[in-house]
């Protein structure tokens, strides 16, 4: 059951809200109606100060964010031309594509060293030359070179492209690659689990109810992992509360999500956004601070609710610090996929921008592992320079 929150009704300007506040206060769970009303009211401050006050109950004034480096191994995808959101992708012979070899990899990872990197997140596309043999090998590398780095890697897409092309149950895959290193799993390729959504936007893409599956198995199999919902595009309110009770209701059954990251789609550079006519445009800022907000207030289950700030700007991730977000973006050192489809924001960010960013916002910035245990808080003008400001740090 969801804890019971005090809040001050009176702070709420649209009486269809005050229901919902009511229930906050009682702790009470939300309804996928109650999430409709979130969604659509005009009364966005009212959402968010109660969204704030979720969230403070929880977690304070205090913001985590994870040190991680990217690797994309292979932009190759069988998928490349139904998967019509995505311009990272290419196809084996297209201009661009590339598969690392282990030595890239590594070469690539040892941009950790003398860093504070705490996490190597890796995702890809799915190549038909990148199979369990291909990221065991990799994983195991990865962990004998930088024995003290936390591996998350692969979302429920790429285990169950693995598993059809190994012909191997989903078990088995995520048993042979968590032997091999890997620790948790990324949030990424659930987009929107509606079929009718996904027949537009990733035609042949894992459905979302095979997306839930392999989260479950993987949280059976001890392996704990994050979730995501990709909108700003063809869905509905109601197809993003369906999506968002999928993941509650996975999320009572096995206690495994770590974190909920919505992540907002970027038109530029694809071809959904030339079909939709939204080219140069991107969410709103409405939009992104809602998602956020009906995130942290309908995931009664959730601990933590992260903003992106590659894919929202800095700017609106410091707003989103009073709608109910607890956990940010780190720096970031060569991001390709979100940049791929026309993110205009930068490809890094320093530690002391990014406390700068947290402590503007009036909230504590503290650094976390990839569970989420608090490693170190960072005092009043504490830069952490001494500690290589420089790191890659956190992505969901």
């Amino acid at each position: 059951m969801p804890r019971a929150v005090p809040f001050d009704l009176d702070r709420l300007r649209d009486p269809a809200l005050r229901p919902i506040g009511e229930k906050l206060n009682a702790g009470e769970r939300l309804s996928l109606s109650d999430g409709v009303t979130l969604f659509t009211t005009p009364d966005l401050n009212g959402v968010g100060a109660m969204a704030d006050a979720a969230n403070r109950a929880r977690h304070g004034d205090r913001v985590t964010f994870a040190s991680n480096q990217h690797i994309n191994p292979t932009n190759i995808c069988v998928l490349r031309k139904t998967c019509v959101f995505c311009g990272y992708a290419r196809l084996p012979k297209e201009e661009g594509a590339y598969r690392y070899s282990l030595d890239q990899v590594l070469a690539e990872s040892d941009r950790a060293d003398g860093t504070i990197t705490r996490e190597f997140h890796i995702v890809g596309g799915l190549d038909m030359q990148a199979g369990l043999a291909y990221y065991t090998e990799m994983f195991r590398a990865l962990k004998a070179r930088h024995p003290q780095v936390h591996i998350k890697a692969l979302t429920a897409v790429e285990i169950a492209h693995i598993a059809r092309i190994e012909k191997m149950s989903r078990a088995d895959v995520l048993t042979a690659l968590r032997e091999a290193g890997l620790d948790t799993l990324p949030g990424g390729g659930a987009e929107t689990f509606s079929a009718a959504v996904r027949e537009q936007i990733a035609d042949k893409k894992l459905g979302g109810t095979d997306y839930i599956d392999v989260h479950r198995t993987a949280h059976q199999l001890g392996i704990r992992s994050n979730c995501t919902m990709l909108y700003g595009h063809v869905e509905t309110i109601d197809d993003r509360m369906q999506h968002l009770a999928m993941l509650r209701d996975l999320q009572d059954e096995t206690g495994g999500f770590l974190a909920y990251i919505p992540l907002a789609y970027h038109p530029d550079d694809n071809e959904l956004g030339a079909t939709l006519g939204r080219t140069g445009t991107s969410t709103t800022g409405f939009d992104d601070l809602r998602n956020l907000a009906v995130g942290r207030l309908f995931l009664d289950n959730f601990e933590h609710i992260k903003s992106h700030w590659i894919m929202v700007t800095p700017s609106l991730t410091q707003v989103a610090l009073h709608f109910g977000v607890n956990d940010i973006e780190g720096t970031v050192v060569r991001e390709k996929i979100y940049h791929a489809v026309g993110a205009h924001t930068p490809q890094g960010m320093t530690l002391p921008q990014l406390l700068q960013l947290i402590r503007g916002a009036g909230k504590q910035p503290a650094e976390r592992d990839s569970f989420y245990r608090v490693l170190r808080e960072f005092g009043p003008g504490e830069t952490g320079e001494s500690q290589q400001a420089d790191t890659a740090l956190a992505v969901a």
